[in-house]
């Protein structure tokens, strides 16, 4: 009965050495909400987590796109329905709204101003941080086209590239911590 316990004992240790080596001390995001409060909160997310010397990997799609583009840029050919998503869907980080208590937009305002009064990072400068610190940005190829944005539209931004979704399932996969927002 000992020798049982021993080999199963020995066999779990090395299901959990095999499970461990696997995973990275990374931190694997999809970023979702196009909302002013949830972005803050992906990107304080990520920055922290760089503080605790791990890797971060943000996927933005669908909604989220929307605070990627560039509102300094112009594209051109376009389709009917790319300029209609272009027209409706904010253009940057800056013209987002929150999710709730918006009040036609006094309840961004608002924010914006408690954020400033309290010392705490505009979303530019989380951006600019995040970029600092090498957090990765990949944006959804899928929700780009769906929404006739075009890489040239995007932000500036050091660590960002254009994939898919396996590219965050690999990411997700190895990655210590996954999160949704």
């Amino acid at each position: 009965m000992e020798m049982d316990f021993e080999k199963q004992l020995s066999d779990l240790q090395k299901k959990v050495n095999k499970m461990e080596k696997g995973t990275k001390d990374q931190l694997s995001m999809v970023v979702f909400s196009g909302d002013l409060d949830k972005i803050l909160a992906a990107m304080i997310i990520a920055t922290g987590a760089t503080a605790m010397d791990m890797k971060v990997k943000l996927f933005f799609t669908f909604w989220a796109t929307a605070a990627l583009r560039d509102p300094k840029k112009k594209v051109n050919g376009k389709d009917f329905m790319s300029k209609m998503f272009g027209m409706m869907l904010p253009k940057g980080r800056n013209k987002i709204k929150l999710s709730k208590m918006n009040m036609a937009g006094m309840g961004t305002s608002m924010i914006k101003g408690i954020m400033k009064k309290n010392k705490v990072a505009s979303l530019d400068e989380m951006f600019a941080t995040a970029g600092e610190l090498g957090v990765d940005i990949n944006i959804c190829e899928m929700s780009m086209n769906l929404m006739g944005f075009k890489k040239e539209e995007m932000i500036d931004y050091p660590n960002m590239n254009i994939c898919g979704v396996a590219t965050f399932l690999a990411d997700a996969s190895e990655s210590k911590v996954q999160l949704f927002i």
